[in-house]
């Protein structure tokens, strides 16, 4: 049996989930293999299983990005499925999660080549820290706080992502500098563990806690957002912050290539590697 664990030819940071699951999976007698999403040598026509693990970078090239899902889709199985990927790059998604009736962090949207200021913005919402970033991105990509009282350099951060690509305005929500922003991994049908992520702007590295267990209110949150599709998921992670009230609101649905904290948690791995096994005997029948 054959897998193929996509990820990326040039990665910002270290995977530290990549070298644990090729080994489980090797425990599980399945041959897997990194292969890079942008490899012009990888021949993705194979009739072979593709996880999408850290092809991180993708916001670069999202178009191209797109193709390869196509291209890797007609082939084999992809997991996660082409449908939940796609409809998870841009974060627009998170208007959509609130239409639905979850909780979630106060954003506003804007299209490429709108004129927005975000002076405005703050004046509208009430907002006095506000972060600015690309509606398609990963990691710090494009991320910065910004201060009103001092907004000049916030205000040619947004122009300049405007001129490029959809922007997206946040409330800067003050509980991820001491509870945190809480990262909620669920793996093959079950919420598994959390971990404490600092908040990350331009050029900062990630730090993450140990394992954590999950608050009641916000694996309720997780799984409420999770329900409509968890039948066809793999992999999801829920990123969660409290607003002022201490209610927990979704930061971040990650169904595309987020890190999962694997080494952290080492029944996380196994479930992993588990279910990816089970997938890859039914691909074969």
């Amino acid at each position: 049996m054959q897998v193929r664990i996509a990820t990326a030819s040039v990665l910002t940071e270290p995977d530290d989930d990549e070298v644990p699951l090729l080994e489980a999976l090797t425990q599980h007698g399945i041959a897997a293999r990194m292969a890079a999403w942008d490899d012009p040598r990888e021949n993705w026509d194979e009739r072979v299983p593709t996880v999408i693990r850290s092809t991180w970078g993708y916001y670069r090239d999202i178009d191209a990005f797109q193709a390869w899902l196509r291209r890797v889709d007609s082939a084999a199985p992809l997991w996660n499925p082409l449908g939940i990927v796609r409809g998870n790059l841009h974060k627009s998604y998170l208007h959509e999660l609130e239409l639905a009736g979850h909780a979630v962090v106060p954003t506003e949207f804007f299209a490429r080549g709108a004129k927005a200021k975000l002076v405005d913005i703050a004046a509208k919402r009430g907002w006095s820290d506000l972060v600015v970033k690309p509606t398609v991105s990963g990691g710090s990509f494009g991320t910065l706080r910004v201060s009103m009282r001092d907004p000049a350099a916030g205000e040619a951060h947004l122009a300049r992502l405007l001129a490029e690509r959809d922007v997206m305005v946040q409330r800067y929500v003050e509980s991820v500098d001491d509870y945190g922003e809480r990262a909620l991994v669920w793996i093959d049908g079950v919420f598994t563990h959390a971990v404490r992520k600092s908040p990350r702007f331009i050029g900062q590295d990630e730090h993450v806690s140990e394992a954590l267990p999950i608050a009641p209110d916000e694996l309720a949150l997780g799984a409420a957002v999770l329900r409509p599709f968890e039948r066809d998921l793999l992999f999801a992670r829920v990123d969660v912050a409290r607003n002022e009230r201490g209610t927990p609101m979704i930061m971040e649905l990650e169904l595309v290539e987020p890190s999962l904290f694997l080494l952290q948690f080492p029944p996380a791995l196994a479930r992993l590697a588990d279910g990816i096994a089970a997938r890859v005997r039914s691909a074969r029948t």
